[in-house]
Parts: C-alpha cells; structure tokens; sequence
C-alpha cells in the first residue's frame, strides 16, 4: 500500500491543483498566479510549522506554547484588519478579539480538563481557535465598514431622530454578526451528514478510534462556535465606535469615501 505521508504523495496530490489551474485558464478567471502562490505558501508555512511544533512538543515547556500561539494571533490580527482595511484601529480591534477569543476558549477547555495542558494539544486546537476566530473577525470587520457606507442615510436619519450611535448601527452590527457566524452555524448543523471534518477524518485515516474521533470532533465543533461567537462580538462591539465622534456624529462624509 502506498506510503500516504511521503513528500511523493503530496507532489502527486498537485494533479487536482492543476485542474483547478486549467478551469481558472479556460475560464479566464485570471486565478492562476493567485493559486499558485497559495500552493507556495501553504507548502512551505506547514514545513516550518511542522519543524516548529516538533522542536515545541519535544521541548515540553508551555512557555514556547504560549509564546507560539501569541504569534499566531498576531499574525492572524494582521490579516485580518488587512480585510477590515478603512476602519479605524482594525489591528488592535482585531488582535483584542482574536486573542480574547483564543485565551477563553482554550482556557475554558483546560479548566474544565477537557483536554491536558501539553502541547501536542494546545497547538493544533489553538491553531483551529485562531484561524476560524480570525475569519469571524475579517468578515465582522468588512461588512460593518461596507454596511454602514451603503446605509450612511439611514444611519444618519437614525441620529438626527435622537438615536445614539449604538443604536443608530445596530442593524448593522446585528447583519454582519449574522455574516460572520452563519457559515460555522450552518457548518456544525450539517457535520456528520453532508461532510466529515477535517480533525475527525485525519483521526480515522490514522487509524484511531472512529468513536474517538468523533468525542474530539464535538469538542472542536464546540469549541469553535464559542471562539468565533465571541470573536464576532468583540470586534462589533470595539470597532463601530471608530465610525462616530465623541458627538454621535458619522464620521463618513460620502459612501464612496
């Protein structure tokens, strides 16, 4: 049977990238380079993460856990407010909601011994808080920027009626937290049936317990709705004032400003 963790199996894996590459071709979808550079960066960020994370686990000192899951958060703030670009403060709104998100949530999990305090736990499930929490937040932070563009008139109407700026963007805040949590709401309804994620089929493909697995895959799924949850929230709740003066003022002149 043919050795599925070898460099071999990978390169042969690059035939359905290929596919992709002609449809984007044939197409004219001019998504040809895009996907080659993720090709080039996914391949080579694993390669150094897995080297990091093996050093890490054989180190066994949470210091360079934490120390690693702090530059995942930072990294994933970066981008993040890249997505949530034109509002005001997007990094450290995003920095403050991805990491709130990852410390509670792993904390929580560590707390209630759900799972133990190594590293060959807490990187991969921190890795999984700080991706899907990072998503939650770029999403959050575009729509609310893009809504409250679009709704200027609204919003304003709402203010000169008396409202204050909280409740001026509420249906916006309300919208894009609908936006940034309804793909892993739908996802987690579905799971089980349309698809089987990615943590529990990487178990059973290396050959553990198909129970098992599925006792992790509720604890990540959980796990997940609480990060992005909170995620979400925080980002809504520190970025809309960035929109107003200390007067309850919109701060954008024009829609296309």
């Amino acid at each position: 049977m043919q050795d599925f963790g070898t460099v071999t199996s990978a390169l042969l894996a690059l035939s359905l990238v290929a596919g992709a590459v002609a449809i984007s071709r044939y197409q004219r979808l001019d998504l040809e380079r895009d996907i080659a550079v993720a090709v080039v960066r996914s391949f080579v960020q694993l390669a150094a993460v897995g080297y990091v994370i093996d050093i890490i686990v054989g180190l066994e000192n949470l210091l360079y856990v934490v120390l690693l899951l702090a530059g995942m958060v930072a990294f994933a703030s970066w981008t993040s407010a890249g997505r949530g670009e034109g509002v005001l403060r997007a990094f450290p709104v995003s920095a403050i909601a991805i990491g709130v998100a990852a410390a509670s949530t792993l904390g929580i999990l560590l707390a209630l011994q759900i799972i133990p305090p190594t590293a060959q736990y807490l990187i991969p499930l921190g890795g999984m808080v700080v991706g899907n929490s990072m998503n939650a937040a770029s999403l959050t932070l575009a729509r609310i920027r893009d809504d409250v563009k679009a709704r200027r008139l609204e919003i304003e109407a709402s203010l000169a009626l008396g409202a204050t700026s909280r409740q001026a963007i509420s249906p916006v805040l309300k919208a894009a937290l609908q936006n940034a949590m309804t793909p892993l709401i739908d996802a987690t309804k579905t799971t089980g049936i349309i698809f089987l994620p990615g943590a529990m089929a990487g178990m059973i493909i290396g050959g553990a317990d198909p129970l098992e697995a599925v006792r992790l895959q509720i604890v990540v799924l959980y796990m997940l709705l609480g990060s992005v949850s909170v995620a979400a929230i925080l980002v809504g709740l520190l970025s809309y004032r960035s929109f107003f003066t200390p007067r309850h003022q919109l701060r954008i002149a024009s829609p296309e400003s």
